[in-house]
């Protein structure tokens, strides 16, 4: 681990040099995981936080998931193309590429991150790296280094460079033992998949970083995510997005889920509304650093019933995947998000019609909706 020791010696000559003379002590295995406070106010890589606009620097890791190209799109509207930085590890097609600014960033890659923070002048991060439930049920040990160790390397980097750093949570934070209907912010967590795990293990470190290092850490929970942006990517919820496709393409939609899973969802546009309200809160606003959101709850049945008023010969059939049902069956029906409503206005605009609306308006040019309609 060279690269490691030689970081290790560098931030203790830094400390050092910079008179602080208070005996700071490091953390393990990182040495640059110190408060900001502790970092010479003078020293280059935090000389600058906002750009000449006054608006944030922003880069999105993970970002050609399902939420970071859409939040870019938000971002780059509200704060300037070219104050919102997009990133992954993946090419991404050319619509994207060609919107705005896009950088390749592997967050198990320490130092060129910690290089994209500094050369890029950024103030707020938004950690969208991970791999999903059942993804991540299929291939662990490499969950557990992204969702995990690259969890590590962002907070390190927040809190050593002072910025606004936004890491989304999920209805698989909590497990069967958790309160399910509603399910509030605090109460047993205790999940059984490593993308469950690692979510709750983000909360409590960003909590920690917070406390102990002044982080602007911010979380959301988010239930399941509906975009009509995306395909399918691993998830749980994500029947809940398939089911739109299948019926344009084919008619016939095979569910993994039996039909009375209830389960929290929300559309996209809700979800990227939430995070963006969460970031611009003030500060002495939040009673908290976790986050539960919700708009509406729906199982596979109610939602088919929905989805065959615009396409009334839709079959619907349910071969139930048990790793995944077992995923769903230790989620929250339903989510208790009275918190975010109370402390930062937290308001919904989609219900399950309007959700339906929505989808078919983008996706629906099929004829059979056209003939439904």
């Amino acid at each position: 681990m060279p690269i490691i020791r030689n970081l290790g010696r560098a931030a203790s000559q830094l400390l050092q040099s910079s008179g602080c003379g208070c005996g700071v002590s490091l953390v393990p295995v990182r040495a640059i995981g110190v408060s900001p406070r502790q970092v010479a106010s003078d020293a280059s890589f935090h000389s600058v936080t906002f750009s000449e606009s006054g608006h944030p620097r922003v880069l999105i890791t993970g970002g050609l998931g399902q939420l970071g190209v859409g939040l870019a799109k938000l971002l780059r509207k509200r704060f300037g193309k070219n104050n919102v930085i997009l990133s992954d590890i993946r090419k991404p097609a050319d619509n994207v590429f060609y919107s705005g600014p896009f950088i390749f960033a592997d967050i198990l890659d320490y130092k060129n991150l910690r290089e994209i923070v500094v050369n890029n002048r950024i103030t707020w991060l938004f950690h969208y790296s991970a791999l999903l439930s059942a993804v991540g049920e299929a291939n662990v040990p490499l969950a557990r280094a992204v969702n995990i160790t690259g969890l590590h390397n962002v907070l390190d980097i927040a809190a050593e460079h002072n910025l606004r750093l936004f890491v989304p949570s999920t209805i698989g934070a909590f497990g069967p033992t958790s309160p399910r209907d509603p399910t509030p912010d605090i109460c047993i967590q205790r999940p059984r998949t490593i993308y469950g795990v690692s979510k709750v293990h983000a909360e409590l470190m960003g909590e920690y970083y917070h406390y102990r290092y002044g982080l602007d850490f911010r979380c959301l929970r988010y239930p399941g995510i509906i975009s009509a942006d995306s395909q399918p990517g691993g998830g749980t919820t994500d029947y809940a997005v398939k089911i739109f496709h299948d019926a344009i393409k084919s008619g016939k939609f095979k569910c993994y889920l039996r039909p009375d899973t209830r389960l929290p969802m929300m559309y996209i546009d809700d979800c990227l509304k939430a995070t963006l309200e969460v970031m611009e809160a003030p500060a002495e606003a939040l009673t908290m650093r976790t986050y539960n959101i919700n708009a509406m709850s729906f199982t596979p049945e109610e939602l088919a019933q929905e989805v065959q008023k615009y396409v009334p010969e839709l079959q619907v059939t349910y071969n139930v995947d048990q790793v995944r049902q077992a995923i769903a069956d230790s989620w929250p029906m339903n989510f208790d998000d009275s918190n975010a409503r109370r402390d930062w206005g937290w308001k919904h605009d989609y219900d399950l019609p309007e959700l339906v609306t929505t989808m078919f308006s983008y996706l629906g040019s099929d004829s059979r909706i056209a003939q439904a309609n």
